[in-house]
């Protein structure tokens, strides 16, 4: 049949939890400052792993900076690239990606951009608010009609349990009075 209330209600418990911790995950990927930290974080790691792939374990020497450096020089040429891109468009792309996404680590935000930011911020509070409100709201919802449709299925229990009983003696005594009234 169904589950029985116990169940119902650890079911909507875990679904409400399960909800809470989405929308927090929700507001923590939308806060503008917390965006701003992740595209800091992957773009001090994509210049540590460039720098640890172009010049291998850091040495102390400047000669094997300079070579490095010098390596760099050649394979991010104009001819270079070109040569490498020749033909193949989305290749060109990916380039012209890198190489500004690496100009894009290596700059730090701009004033407008960290104006910007916190303006953006402001603003997606209160909406990060609203939206953690609404799936609370919706959450208890959820469960008030979760606890209406768990009293309507005891209702029905109560009355499938009763209609079985009467049905059961009613059966029982037609039995008792075909018994009696049949002749041994």
């Amino acid at each position: 049949m169904g589950q029985d209330p116990e169940e119902l209600r650890a079911d909507i418990e875990r679904r409400r939890d399960d909800l809470g911790d989405t929308l927090d995950a929700i507001g923590d990927r939308v806060s503008p400052g917390r965006i701003m930290e992740r595209r800091k974080n992957r773009m001090a790691d994509s210049m540590r792993s460039l720098r640890d792939r172009v010049m291998g374990p850091v040495s102390s020497g400047t000669h094997r900076m300079d070579d490095a450096a010098g390596s760099v020089r050649q394979h991010l040429s104009a001819d270079a690239v070109k040569e490498q891109t020749a033909g193949s468009p989305l290749g060109a792309g990916l380039v012209a990606f890198g190489i500004g996404f690496l100009v894009a680590a290596v700059i730090p935000p701009s004033e407008p951009e960290v104006e910007a930011a916190q303006r953006a911020q402001q603003h997606l509070e209160p909406a990060k608010d609203a939206l953690l409100e609404a799936g609370r709201n919706v959450a208890q919802d959820v469960k008030e009609e979760a606890a209406e449709r768990a009293e309507h299925v005891k209702a029905h229990a109560s009355e499938a349990a009763s209609d079985v009983g009467e049905q059961a003696k009613q059966q029982a005594a037609a039995t008792k009075d075909r018994a009696t009234s049949t002749p041994t």
